[in-house]
């Protein structure tokens, strides 16, 4: 159910010319540019104003996005390290929890950060019927499915079969949610293809990805928890990537912090990390490339499947693009890390032990990047770090809670045919021939 609110103002910002233009409603590029870039949300409200916490994360409303506030989302958590920090000798280490603390104050159902993005792209979606559509390797899927479901809004996801299993729920999914993916062996990529199959039929819509401002700026909430709740910017972000959007979302409201002149006037050290083998960004970084190195497909599945953080495994991040990951670390200064899996589950448990809750291996991931840069005297220990939690407490959850799953109502090859998609979406969406088209 919607909240009354009066719509956030703001208006579009081209990265590529400057150029300003007004959101016609689901604007994701600027108009009349031939060369693609991300565009920016330029808020009225230059200094963000909290609401009241019962609105989740629509506290932060002055720099979403929106213009309708739904029921059940949570903001993310910020708290000063005292376990963590203790073990690596840090002075001002703070961490950013998304998921499920109610002790801290963080109920994120699905247990990830993507639900602030969901609840933001939700918002700034108009009630108009179509359909959105949404690819992803599983915890993206889990909050979309989970807010779409709540709110009654029109959704079909598209997953690798490989990650079905994140698909899990505390409470079953309405049919107004449908689930189809690609057979096992596929990936987070091909998913991405089957979306884009989808979004050339009349009624669907795409979500838009990082090209979505509601998306980033969503994301970028950790990032205002973090700074209202330390009183400045920190000096270093760490987290895990496999877009790259939640790393891009973070440097675009850093910047937005200088604007509002309260809160310092430094960038954050965007510190992200990938999970290895697959590197494609890690790789593309340390070559100072900036575009993706190539990577064969079949070598890339394979290495997916080598991986313990899943959601990792974006082939096609947006890196290269005007406004995107590789513009983000040229301006604010960084770095691109790496951890192996055993680095990482090693990590999960020292988060647990010091920290007192699970993480998700995403998040773990992100945790030994720290861990080893921290061992590797690459950091003062007197610094300001934000380690940005973006999935945990799901073990815990699963303790307390019953869950379900939701399963695929069909599943694809790899390319599949126009004709076939259609056809599996008219019976799923109870939709009249003639209205796809």
């Amino acid at each position: 159910m919607a909240i009354d609110f009066r719509a956030t103002e703001y208006i579009l910002e081209s990265l590529q010319t400057g150029k300003k233009f007004e959101d016609e409603g689901w604007t994701l590029d600027a108009p009349a540019e031939e060369k693609a870039c991300l565009i920016r949300t330029k808020y009225q409200k230059k200094q963000l104003e909290l609401k009241d916490s019962s609105l989740g994360i629509y506290k932060f409303a002055d720099w979403l996005p929106i213009h309708r506030i739904l029921e059940g989302s949570s903001a993310p958590a910020t708290y000063k390290s005292e376990g963590l920090s203790k073990y690596l000798g840090l002075e001002n280490l703070y961490i950013t929890f998304s998921g499920y603390w109610p002790e801290k104050g963080a109920n994120f159902r699905t247990c990830s950060f993507k639900e602030t993005e969901a609840f933001s792209v939700s918002g700034r979606l108009s009630d108009t019927g179509q359909i959105l559509v949404v690819a992803s390797a599983g915890n993206t899927a889990r909050a979309f499915a989970r807010v779409c479901s709540d709110n009654n809004i029109p959704l079909l996801l598209c997953v690798p079969e490989d990650n079905i299993d994140a698909l899990w729920f505390d409470e079953p999914i309405k049919e107004n949610v449908r689930l189809i993916a690609t057979k096992s062996g596929s990936d987070y990529f091909d998913a991405i293809h089957l979306s884009n199959l989808a979004c050339q039929l009349d009624g669907f819509i795409t979500e838009g990805g990082a090209k979505n401002v509601a998306r980033r700026d969503g994301m970028g909430t950790t990032v205002l928890s973090a700074v209202t709740e330390i009183g400045k910017i920190p000096d270093y972000y760490f987290q895990a990537v496999g877009s790259g959007t939640g790393a891009i979302a973070a440097w675009e409201a850093n910047l937005r912090f200088i604007e509002d002149g309260r809160f310092g006037s430094n960038k954050m050290k965007l510190m992200v990390s990938q999970n290895t083998p697959f590197l494609p960004m890690y790789d593309a970084w340390k070559a100072d490339s900036r575009e993706i190195l190539p990577l064969d497909d079949n070598l890339a599945r394979k290495q997916v499947e080598e991986i313990v953080a899943k959601v990792l495994s974006n082939r096609k991040p947006p890196y290269s693009i005007v406004g995107g990951m590789f513009d983000a670390i040229k301006d604010a200064g960084g770095d691109v890390l790496k951890a192996t899996n055993d680095e990482a589950m090693e990590a999960s448990k020292i988060f647990e032990e010091t920290e007192g809750n699970d993480i998700h291996p995403a998040s773990a991931v992100a945790v030994a990047s720290l861990i080893k840069y921290v061992q590797e005297g690459n950091i003062n220990k007197k610094a300001c770090i934000m380690l940005n939690i973006t999935g945990g407490g799901e073990e815990r959850f699963k303790r307390e809670k019953e869950v379900c799953y939701l399963k695929p109502s069909h599943v694809f090859d790899i390319n599949p045919e126009l004709d076939s998609l259609k056809e599996v979406l008219e019976k799923l969406f109870k939709i009249e021939s003639s209205e796809i088209i």
